[in-house]
């Protein structure tokens, strides 16, 4: 049984748990940043319930001018929660439950529940091995980024809503 929430801030150590087990080296966001994006948007915060526990979650924050490179923007600095553009923070799926679509059931959660708040477009980075399946999601690509997060090679991709 699956169910889509909103992240509640007891859910922070888990989802951190998710983050360091899917992301490589310094790319998974820390502790404190998984709690500051729960606590301080909690909109922008996606969870998937699989049998009981959580199996993936999708976080963002909003911003009037997107600079994906933005450092600071990742502890939600300069987030404005009216603004029209969204940008995706992480992306993850518990590396047990990878393979059985549950990506694309948070992505598309996650979409549907943007549009439903009125956002006009949404930004993410990710890297070489995930553009195809962000396409197929229905986001462009834009370009090689200037972020070295974690020390990675990234790419830009944005959708219209």
């Amino acid at each position: 049984m699956q169910n889509l929430r909103t992240a509640h801030p007891d859910d922070a150590y888990h989802c951190f748990a998710i983050e360091q087990a899917a992301y490589e080296g310094d790319e998974a966001a820390t502790l404190a940043k998984i709690a500051k994006r729960i606590a301080d948007y909690p909109e922008g915060f996606l969870v998937l319930e699989d049998g009981g526990e959580i199996a993936g979650f999708i976080n963002c924050g909003c911003a009037q001018v997107v600079d994906m490179a933005d450092e600071a923007f990742k502890e939600l600095r300069g987030h404005d929660p009216d603004a029209p553009n969204v940008v995706i923070l992480s992306v993850v799926v518990d590396p047990a439950r990878q393979g059985h679509g549950l990506a694309r059931v948070l992505m598309e959660a996650f979409i549907a529940r943007m549009r439903e708040m009125g956002k006009r477009r949404i930004y993410l980075m990710c890297k070489d091995q995930h553009v195809p399946l962000y396409e197929k999601f229905g986001y462009g690509y834009l370009r090689p980024s200037a972020s070295d997060h974690g020390g990675m090679r990234w790419h830009e991709m944005a959708m219209a809503l």
